[in-house]
């Protein structure tokens, strides 16, 4: 047997409106809710700010005066003694000076400074003076004490070795000769017997500047030519 119902005692058509008519009476609900809320009342708070002003207590400003700087110890005063000569009086150019501490007079004279010209020391060393060291007898006697002294050293001559050694060494002020040392070398045999000729030349004439003895470096070739 078929059930009929009535379309007024249908529920199910009806459902879907009551559902929206809920959902707008909660938004409802809530939307008052949030909007309550206390932030349009205001606390009056000039009273508790009047009290916090009256219990500060004001402290009085104090200055101190300044206190002036006591006066600077006066100088002692010097007594000047003028003595009134005739015109014909000569007077001496000695200037007298006294003061009430010391009652003798006290002679003051002039005296002209007396500049001393430093010396050159000992230990400096010229590369060019105004009187160079010499060679006693001049350059020629320079060559032939060359030519004398050397001895050609005996495996440089089986070599064939030859060349200019150049020797460079300090004049001192008495003439003698230091720190022999090989500028230009050209064979350690040849080298060696160039730097024994220079240790035992004789003293030179020493360097002159200003008139005085100086320490000057020197520089001399030795030349070994074969025949």
């Amino acid at each position: 047997m078929e059930v009929k119902k009535s379309p007024k005692a249908d529920l199910e058509g009806k459902k879907s409106t009551w559902l929206l008519v809920g959902y707008v009476i909660v938004l409802a609900f809530l939307f008052v809710a949030f909007e309550w809320t206390q932030r349009d009342k205001q606390i009056d708070m000039t009273g508790a700010v009047a009290d916090v002003i009256a219990e500060q207590e004001i402290v009085p400003i104090t200055e101190t005066p300044e206190q002036p700087a006591p006066p600077p110890p006066e100088a002692p005063k010097v007594a000047e003694l003028l003595e009134i000569v005739d015109d014909k009086t000569e007077v001496d150019d000695a200037t007298m000076i006294t003061n009430e501490d010391n009652a003798q007079p006290v002679e003051v004279k002039w005296t002209a400074p007396v500049v001393q010209e430093e010396a050159p020391e000992e230990t400096e060393i010229f590369e060019v003076v105004e009187k160079m060291p010499s060679f006693p007898g001049g350059d020629a006697a320079l060559m032939a004490y060359m030519n004398k002294s050397i001895k050609y050293p005996t495996i440089a001559a089986e070599n064939g070795t030859q060349g200019r050694v150049i020797i460079q060494f300090v004049v001192n002020r008495d003439g003698s000769i230091v720190d022999a040392t090989v500028m230009r070398s050209v064979d350690p045999y040849l080298d060696k017997e160039a730097m024994r000729v220079v240790n035992t030349m004789p003293k030179w004439n020493p360097g002159m500047q200003r008139g005085k003895a100086v320490r000057v470096k020197f520089t001399i070739p030795v030349t070994f030519r074969l025949q």
